[in-house]
């Protein structure tokens, strides 16, 4: 007989009731984005110094409280298994794709489609941003879509084309799609810590976060070796700001990612997403799109922490993304 172990849960704790946070400090901790015991306690004590507006020993005071009154307790694999039964899964309208991805993109993580222009990257983002509206016996997660636009590919004529496709009211569809236009690497970093703002302050069920492209900006805001590693650490932080969104609300992480050829392959396709080790690292599940025969497209799993690696074939339609006809 399995004994089963209880955790001794602590009882939640408010910040402004931590040690050397008063009333103001609060709200600033708050406007800065440290809403609980969490994020104050993985927080450094300079960072939370600069927001709070106090003193990086008073900092650290509040940080030890924030530890201390945290149950941050391991976990095992049976609860852990528990909670892999409440991911949720969008289907990409392919049960081809579908299958690659273990019956669909899920939540929790961040899953990343990278590839040359015209390799289906956006196309795949527009259809998961109609069928995550979807009920759950259709594929989808009864949820609002946040897209973060950084290249102007988001195109509200496109998911009207596929609401009108499937017999979806398309204005419904296009409300529940919160696009927001960033300008740069900053903004589109601010732009993901307001997602949570949207889903506690505004009560909007969001279940998909689209960000396409990620690299854009981060490409054109560092050029040069010289503040390559300035980049890498900047967008190190925005992949985990991601992450923690995903895990923290259960939502699905959708990026697209641009493509160099390397030089030193001389055989074989010289492909590769650009953003170096900090991005490879930093996904959950990557996947690499290209070009086809007869216009189809073809998706092939690079890396995942449970899939194994293979090939799913697909093509784009007036509806979105569809089965390819075994016949052709």
């Amino acid at each position: 007989m399995v004994e089963q172990v209880k955790q001794v849960v602590k009882k939640e704790v408010a910040v402004q009731d931590l040690p050397g946070v008063g009333a103001a400090t609060a709200e600033k901790l708050k406007e800065g984005g440290f809403n609980d015991l969490i994020s104050l306690a993985v927080a450094s004590p300079a960072g939370l110094a600069e927001v709070a507006g106090v003193g990086e020993a008073v900092a650290r005071k509040i940080i030890n409280a924030a530890r201390d009154k945290l149950d941050m307790g391991f976990e095992s694999g049976v609860e852990l298994l528990e909670k892999r039964d409440k991911i949720l899964r969008i289907s990409t309208g392919s049960k081809q794709l579908d299958k690659l991805f273990g019956g669909g993109i899920e939540s929790g993580g961040i899953t990343e489609c990278y590839g040359q222009y015209g390799a289906g990257k956006s196309a795949l983002a527009h259809q998961l941003a109609v069928v995550a509206q979807l009920p759950k016996e259709r594929g989808g997660v009864e949820g609002s879509c946040v897209w973060i636009d950084t290249e102007a590919t988001f195109r509200p004529e496109r998911v009207k084309q596929i609401a009108e496709a499937n017999r979806l009211d398309p204005i419904k569809i296009l409300k529940n799609i919160k696009v927001a236009r960033s300008f740069n690497s900053d903004h589109q970093m601010l732009l993901i810590d307001k997602v949570s703002d949207l889903i506690a302050k505004e009560n909007l069920p969001v279940k998909l976060v689209v960000v396409d492209s990620l690299m854009s900006h981060f490409r054109t805001d560092f050029h040069g070796r010289g503040m390559l590693a300035d980049r890498q650490q900047k967008l190190n932080r925005h992949i985990h700001d991601l992450l923690k969104l995903a895990l923290k609300h259960n939502i699905i992480v959708y990026v697209t990612n641009q493509v160099m050829a390397r030089p030193d392959v001389f055989f074989g396709d010289p492909t590769e997403a650009v953003g170096g080790h900090v991005v490879g690292h930093g996904m959950t599940t990557r996947v690499y799109l290209r070009k086809g025969k007869k216009g189809t497209r073809v998706a092939k799993m690079i890396d995942s922490p449970y899939l194994p690696e293979a090939e799913a074939a697909f093509r784009i339609t007036e509806k979105g993304i569809e089965d390819v006809d075994l016949k052709e």
